[in-house]
């Protein structure tokens, strides 16, 4: 069982799906039969709106792209769990590109060049990736908040799993832990070979296929630069 209080989650689409299935005893057909995100409404959307949030049995799962400052207050006093994933941000802006360009109410139509010059300048929506990140990474050490990074499901499923059911409150033997693993890693596999999500949703690295070196070499001269007092790294590759 998880906390009695409500958890705000910070997330990939991926990664509520393995909280889903760690914090509810599911696995992958099920969550694969069912729209996830009628089970992890989003916080800060119109639909279904915080009167249907707030009418939700706890403990409730609740997902939020929102900066640390303007999560509600009851989070910041240590009454509610936050899960935070954070992505290396080249894939990040590649995905988030993707996602601009699949929404009816965005279709973005400029290129991704374009498109990448506007996040490193911050003027995409939810504003700085490199405040948000910062922001969260300096709470890391809070007891209410689980700072994770979206490559460490590719790089250890298991220890990430494990981290999840002691963060939530889930009691489980080893062999139970086991068959969790094996189901999280079935969702990535599920993932990585879906076509119409192969890059919003995919592997790590995938970067490397959008990237042109110039814009690489502007990104990390950009990265460099925003990130230099900080002691948050991550993987770009694997």
């Amino acid at each position: 069982m998880i906390s009695a209080s409500p958890l705000l989650l910070q997330s990939t689409s991926l990664l509520q799906e393995v909280v889903y299935l760690v914090s509810q005893g599911a696995d992958p057909d099920e969550i694969g039969l069912m729209n996830i995100d009628e089970q992890l409404p989003v916080l800060e959307y119109p639909q279904p709106g915080l009167d249907i949030i707030q009418e939700l049995t706890s403990p409730r799962l609740i997902k939020s792209h929102l900066p640390y400052r303007f999560l509600p207050t009851a989070m910041h006093n240590g009454e509610a769990k936050v899960i935070y994933m954070a992505r290396n941000p080249k894939d990040l802006v590649v995905s988030y590109y993707q996602f601009h360009c699949s929404l009816r109410t965005m279709r973005y139509r400029g290129s991704f060049q374009e498109f990448c010059r506007r996040f490193m300048n911050d003027k995409l929506g939810y504003g700085s990736w490199f405040e948000h990140v910062q922001e969260f990474w300096e709470h890391r050490m809070d007891s209410n908040v689980l700072f994770l990074k979206y490559e460490d499901m590719y790089k250890d499923m298991g220890t990430l799993v494990e981290q999840l059911a002691r963060f939530l409150g889930v009691s489980c033997d080893k062999s139970q832990l086991e068959v969790m693993v094996e189901n999280c890693n079935q969702l990535i596999e599920q993932c990585c070979k879906s076509e119409a999500l192969s890059v919003y949703r995919g592997r790590v690295g995938v970067w490397k296929d959008v990237f042109t070196v110039s814009m690489n070499e502007k990104f990390d001269t950009m990265y460099r630069q925003k990130m230099d007092k900080s002691d948050l790294t991550f993987d770009f590759c694997l």
